[in-house]
């Protein structure tokens, strides 16, 4: 049995996320200690793991949850875990190109700024002329 202190050093989270998760039952709760403190075992470990790396490519924490779902169901197929990365890709595409449509529309308003002492700005003009 391990603290939260070390469970937070294992996986890189803090102790006030690593309760957090558990509060919203992400991670399987912590048993507790005749003092009161949780204590954390090796699974714990994995699945914070797992949701720490789910999210840091940009799994949301409900999709993490399903991710971890997976993660424990013996009957589970690899097909259904690529479904759902490929669904991630799909929506990092999209972000991708609105990004990009973005920055292509800043661009364009930012070159027609002189960016002078004068109170004309075409970004402005832009951001606010209807289409």
């Amino acid at each position: 049995m391990i603290n939260i202190s070390e469970v937070a050093e294992k996986t890189g989270l803090t102790a006030k996320t690593i309760r957090f998760y558990e509060a919203k039952g992400v991670i399987s709760p912590a048993p507790r200690g005749a003092n009161g403190y949780r204590y954390y075992n090796q699974s714990h470990i994995a699945e914070l793991l797992l949701i720490k790396r789910s999210r840091m490519i940009g799994f949301s924490l409900d999709e993490c949850r399903e991710l971890l779902a997976l993660s424990t169901d013996t009957g589970r197929q690899s097909r259904d875990v690529k479904e759902k990365a490929q669904q991630k890709l799909k929506e990092i595409d999209n972000k991708i190109n609105e990004l990009l449509q973005m920055k292509k529309t800043l661009e364009a308003l930012t070159a027609k700024c002189p960016g002078d002492k004068t109170a004309k700005c075409p970004i402005l003009e832009g951001l606010t002329q209807q289409e």
